[in-house]
């Protein structure tokens, strides 16, 4: 049957009839096949047994996957072309059910018009998966895809589409309901306009397009298939701005940008401001003051808050609420303005506007917030409910309880002492800066952490908890202890007196900072990281922070420059301690404990700086492991740390082929060895869906820095350039290794990285002349030159290397296998009475000795280090004199 055929519903029912009667029958199933029917007056009569019997109509006939299901769930079954005697629906011996594999054609339409029960192959083959018996439905059923779905229409206006959709609908199992209710689960939508689509967006019911029941029947054959799966499910969801034509009005370039782009993903188009057909003419409120034409009966003119809370819940918000309304009229406010500036009265008025803002200036107010940017009288912060805490209504605490500090008498209503002296002046300072701090952590939780975290949000979860967990951290936590030292501070400043103590407050709470605001620094730049990637892929998460920044509380301030406050605010409170301390008279018993809480500060920012290096270094570490592919697990280790990270090329055949492209990791104990990868496999997926780049790099060995015995400074010639050279003394060997390197970026340079090397080398072996671990010598003596490393020649050269080295392997037929060489070698180890290292496998990565180093044959990467040095004029296999 062709996908996209025309599907025969009989015109005498109403499709659109509310099936809340018919529901239990098209979900009625019998375990045993056996119906019985209850008598009058209470007495139970015995009805005969109804046999259920599968005919199996011409193609479901030859398919034998379904007569084994058949089999399998015991249902007797009969195979036939033509369905003309077993049309008898009124038969008491059997229950006759068809099962027909095309849904069209004139078998299935005169056994649709016969009300006989016809089912399709995959719901039968569904059934006897489960083991469960086939279903009765009144309506032919295909397959489960949409068993359970309620689905109700809207916006259809051509009868044969709806028709279509509703018998696709049916023989898919869904039920249709007339009227959106509770138990809709899904509206499909033809418009956005009209009750039933503004109930759906309320409710979060999921609206889809006709192209879900579609696609959903295309599938009808996959048993597993479900078409209210998530991923099969975006696709077919009724954008927010479909069929919306938008304007936007007041903003700058880059923000209409960004909003056209917007408008484009969510399935809308954009138009310049005036085109008669725009649909939605979206205003900067802050920015627009009078539109600069007369808006047609048609036409929305709209808040920005409704674009962006569209995108947040994924579906088109009702205009009502961000209707943008006009300011009163500029000419009644010209005359006003000038009626104003000319009464004998203006001069008093300034005078006093002078006075107040001369009062606010002397309290010395600390808003929490830079003076914003577009300054808005409707929703504008003013400076004395910053000032005046009860006046505050963000200083709630994380549940949205009203704080104990609120029930308090507020600073404002303090009696002042006679004389404010300095000192009471800096600890009115704290205790305000400490205020708008808690007010600060209070929005970012109230405003953005616990809306992220709200379950049941339109649209689904904007961010996956792993994802909000990594940006907000322990912000809750630091919030708990900045309320408490809020409440003492203010406790000091109602009852003050200039013994009191303001250190014993910090030190109370020491051990409290020192727990709660490591993991939060620590991870601070993670925090950023995720709120960028997160706003760049997650348009929802995009239109959140647009709509929760541009609030009041939030100062105009994005919410990465709102978690910068917990950093900055320790350093901050030490100073003002400091200042505090200047203040305060020698014999103030306070003076004693301001120096301790200072020192206590200091602990624990030394130990924040400290806690933060080591999460850095450890960051590091996990990022060599992930870009090396076979990295050695032992690499990951409490007390290693990156020094520095080195492009090379090789000059030697023996860690790997002369030019390949080498990366030195320098750690402070050991030295891992990579080569770059030829072929990249995919990247790695985490459980959570974070998905990390493919390692680019081949582990090749981990080197103890112990072994190394010599660090070569080869000299600068017209055939070498930039290299340096490595002499190892592995355990397992009896000469000495020399691994040549050519440098190929400009940071560092030469000198820097060898001399550094030494120092950890140096500090390994516990030796303090790192010097004498260096030797320059010629290029010749050692054999090494960087001629012709990139040119043609030279990659061809390398790639029939790698060509002839694979072929040899794949045609071998004497291959010694690994540990039958690494038996012979620690049987060799052993009768000579050396004693073998295990950790070999970690220095040359599994590489093992060739056979000809078996069999005592001297290769030329088999140096002797004396030798080197002694006769630099002499080819490597001629050098057997020893340097004593």
């Amino acid at each position: 049957m062709a996908d996209n055929s025309t599907l025969i519903a009989e015109t005498g029912k109403s499709i659109l009839a509310d099936s809340s009667i018919t529901d239990s029958r098209i979900t009625e199933t019998s375990k045993d096949n056996i119906f019985t029917r209850s008598a009058s007056d209470g007495e139970a009569e015995e009805m005969p047994q109804v046999e259920t019997r599968v005919v199996l109509v011409q193609e479901a006939a030859k398919c034998e996957e379904l007569l084994k299901a058949l089999e399998e769930i015991k249902v007797p079954y009969i195979r036939t072309d033509t369905v003309d005697e077993y049309q008898d629906s009124d038969s008491l011996e059997f229950e006759t059910v068809f099962v027909v594999a095309d849904f069209q054609g004139s078998v299935f339409n005169n056994l649709y018009k016969a009300e006989c029960r016809i089912l399709g192959p995959p719901i039968v083959l569904q059934c006897a998966r489960k083991g469960e018996p086939l279903p009765f439905s009144c309506r032919p059923l295909y397959c489960g895809s949409m068993m359970d779905l309620v689905l109700c229409f809207t916006g259809f206006r051509k009868k044969e589409e709806l028709v279509k959709l509703v018998t696709l609908a049916h023989h898919m199992g869904g039920i249709i309901r007339r009227d959106f209710g509770s138990k809709v689960t899904h509206l499909v939508a033809n418009s956005t306009q009209g009750d039933k689509f503004r109930v759906a967006v309320s409710l979060g019911t999921p609206i889809m397009k006709a192209e879900w029941i579609y696609k959903s029947w295309e599938k009808r054959n996959d048993i597993d298939f479900c078409a209210a799966a998530e991923e099969f499910r975006k696709e077919f969801k009724v954008p927010p701005f479909q069929d919306c034509m938008l304007s936007f009005l007041g903003f700058s370039d880059d923000e209409k940008k960004n909003m056209e782009e917007m408008t484009e993903m969510q399935g809308g188009q954009h138009l310049p401001v005036g085109d008669e057909r725009c649909t939605h003419l979206i205003v900067e409120e802050n920015i627009v003051k009078d539109l600069p034409f007369e808006p047609s009966q048609n036409l929305y003119v709209v808040k920005q808050e409704w674009f962006w809370g569209s995108i947040q819940m994924d579906a088109r918000a009702g205009e009502s609420m961000y209707l943008f309304e006009k300011p009163d009229n500029s000419e009644l406010k010209t005359s006003v303005s000038q009626l104003s500036l000319n009464t004998p009265n203006s001069n008093r008025k300034r005078r006093r506007l002078r006075e107040t803002l001369a009062q606010l200036t002397r309290e010395t107010d600390m808003s929490p917030f830079p003076p914003r940017k577009r300054p808005s009288a409707e929703h504008s912060l003013s400076m004395g409910s910053l000032l005046d805490i009860s006046n505050t209504p963000e200083s709630s605490v994380t549940h949205g309880e009203t704080p104990k500090s609120c029930a308090k008498p507020s600073k404002n209503s303090t009696p002042l002492p006679p004389k404010q002296s300095a000192r009471w002046q800096v600890a009115k300072e704290l205790y305000q800066t400490e205020s708008n701090y808690v007010d600060i952590l209070t929005t970012i939780i109230q405003v953005f952490q616990m809306p992220l975290e709200k379950e049941g949000q339109l649209g689904g979860p904007i961010l996956a908890s792993e994802e909000i967990k990594t940006i907000f951290g322990s912000i809750p936590d630091i919030l708990d202890v900045h309320i408490k030292i809020k409440e003492d501070l203010e406790d000091l400043m109602i009852n003050w007196t200039e013994s009191k103590s303001i250190g014993d407050v910090i030190l109370k709470y020491s051990r409290d900072l020192l727990k709660t605001y490591p993991p939060f620094v620590n991870f601070f730049e993670m925090s950023k990281e995720t709120i960028t990637k997160c706003e760049k892929q997650k348009p929802r998460f995009h239109a959140f922070l647009k709509i929760n920044q541009a609030k009041p509380e939030c100062g105009r301030q994005s919410l990465a420059e709102l978690l910068i406050r917990p950093v900055q605010r320790l350093p901050s409170v030490a100073l003002l301690l400091n200042d505090l301390r200047k203040h305060t008279a020698e014999d103030n018993p306070d003076k004693a404990t301001l120096e301790k809480a200072i020192e206590s500060l200091k602990e624990v920012m030394t130990h924040i700086n400290e806690d933060k290096r080591k999460t850095e270094a450890q960051r590091q570490i996990f990022d060599v492991v992930y870009e090396v592919d076979g990295c050695p697990a032992n690499l990951l280790s409490s007390h290693r740390s990156l020094i520095q990270r080195l492009e090379t090329v090789a000059l030697g055949d023996d860690l790997c082929d002369r030019g390949e492209q080498v990366t030195l990791f320098l750690f402070n104990d050991c030295l891992e060895i990579a080569r770059k990868r030829h072929k990249v496999i995919g990247g790695f997926k985490s459980p959570h869906g974070h998905t990390r780049p493919p390692a680019c790099l081949k582990h090749v060995v981990l080197m103890p820095l112990s072994q190394i015995k010599k660090v070569l400074d080869i000299r600068e010639t017209e055939d070498c350039h930039k290299a340096f050279a490595l002499v190892v003394r592995p355990p397992t060997e009896q000469t000495n290794l020399l691994f040549s390197f050519q440098i190929t970026t400009e940071e560092p340079p030469k000198e820097d990285w060898l001399k550094m090397l030494c120092r950890h080398v140096a500090n390994t072996i516990c030796k303090a002349d790192t010097e004498n671990l260096i030797y320059t010598t010629d290029p010749d003596s050692i054999e090494v030159n960087t001629k012709d490393m990139d040119s043609t020649l030279s990659r061809a050269s390398r790639a029939i290397r790698k060509t002839s080295k694979k072929v040899t392997r794949a045609f071998s037929f004497s291959k010694t296998p690994k540990r039958a060489l690494r038996r012979a070698l620690m049987a060799h180890n052993s009768a000579d009475g050396n004693n073998f290292c295990p950790t070999s496998d970690s220095y040359l990565g599994g590489r093992l000795a060739s056979t000809s180093s078996l069999a005592g044959i001297h290769s030329p990467s088999l140096i002797n280090l004396p030798s080197v040095f002694e006769k630099r004029s002499h080819t490597l296999s001629r050098s057997t004199t020893h340097l004593i």
